[in-house]
């Protein structure tokens, strides 16, 4: 898909900031700019598309009710602020889709709620029949309740995620930053970016800190972040502003468009890749490190020198070679106080000391990605 052809696009993940939605720390949301988003939803169903919509806003939303100028530096004010702010900004959404007669909804996340292969799965299902209902789900991180969830970037790297999760066909992050420049915007002759056809070939030195509201966590680092899950899954990226939005989805040279790569990745894999936070790290030898990166196979005991961290079977865990690179990352099969006994041995050797639920890998490769 070019930037000419963004019109036909058929499955379309938005997301929008925080300083979009509210404008300066410490003022209410703003309805006119959710009257803006659902107005270019709208017009992407008109033309046929589905759509779902990764809203931030939430604590953000939350701060004038509770009488605070600006976002809160620890975390249970900012799970209040949260608290308050999701149904304002989700009762505001549905006030503005009812406009077109369209039904949304609200769905709330965690990275760890999806990260599991049964989680995972659930949401995909769940978000498949909404689209199929005519519904908008409009999907937010669960900051009320999050801990390591409410951290820099995460809504920028969650609508790249849910992109991968509904197999859409582009990606939208509408931003206060309306572009990747050159140089960080504030430097004097910095020009827009129009088109990056790799992502790896951006140059650090052009991404610039927060946006400008104050309001938000992200900022150009998570939005490339973004184009490089999206991307590297065969989903081409669209960064652009409220204002800029409307001429750069109908394929108007605004905004930044990211191409899609030829050779999509497998979409559970980025999820385990990028989504997962990692309980523990495993220790291996530097033959199970050719073994994991030549022959592709699964993670044995008999490999494994050493293991760190507290961590319970199904949670994710680096794995690192003697040296400490971390060289993949996986689902693990056992608890971390399961581990150490079965260091440096084989399956049969553990089966026929302690059972035969012993005589299998420490993680399976379906559950293994290199990195």
């Amino acid at each position: 898909m070019s930037r000419a052809q963004l019109v036909n696009a058929k499955q379309i993940v938005f997301k929008i900031g925080s300083s979009s939605l509210t404008g300066k720390a410490g003022s209410t949301l703003d309805p006119d700019a959710v009257d803006r988003l659902v107005d270019l939803v709208a017009q992407a169903r008109k033309r046929g598309a589905e759509v779902a919509v990764v809203s931030s806003g939430a604590i953000a939303a939350g701060l004038a009710p509770l009488g605070l100028k600006a976002r809160p530096r620890d975390l249970a004010t900012q799970q209040a602020a949260a608290s308050v702010g999701q149904g304002l900004l989700i009762y505001r959404y549905t006030e503005s889709f009812a406009r077109y007669g369209i039904t949304a909804s609200q769905i709330l996340l965690t990275t760890q709620d999806i990260v599991r292969r049964s989680h995972y799965q659930n949401a995909q299902r769940t978000l498949y029949r909404l689209l199929a209902l005519g519904v908008v789900p409009v999907i937010n991180e669960n900051d009320t309740v999050g801990t390591q969830e409410i951290r820099f970037g995460d809504n920028d790297r969650l609508a790249a995620l849910i992109s991968l999760l509904i197999g859409a066909d582009l990606l939208v992050l509408v931003s206060d930053i309306d572009a990747l420049y050159d140089a960080p915007p504030s430097h004097s002759g910095a020009e827009r970016v129009s088109n990056v056809s790799d992502v790896a070939d951006i140059d650090d030195s052009t991404l610039g800190g927060a946006g400008s509201a104050g309001v938000g966590s992200g900022g150009m680092v998570t939005k490339i972040e973004a184009a490089r899950i999206a991307t590297s899954a065969g989903i081409p990226m669209l960064l652009t502003s409220l204002a800029g939005a409307e001429k750069a989805l109908s394929g108007e040279d605004f905004g930044t468009y990211f191409a899609a790569q030829p050779s999509k990745a497998n979409s559970r894999m980025l999820w385990l890749a990028h989504a997962s936070t990692p309980a523990g790290r495993l220790i291996i030898d530097a033959g199970a490190v050719t073994a994991l990166t030549e022959r592709g196979v699964s993670l044995l005991p008999a490999g494994v020198t050493a293991v760190e961290g507290e961590f319970f079977a199904g949670d994710a865990v680096e794995i690192a070679s003697p040296e400490g690179v971390v060289i993949a990352r996986g689902l693990v099969g056992f608890d971390s106080s399961e581990i150490p006994k079965m260091l440096g041995r084989s399956t049969k050797e553990l089966a026929k000391e302690l059972g035969p639920e012993y005589e299998r890998e420490l993680i399976n490769r379906d559950d293994l990605v290199l990195l």
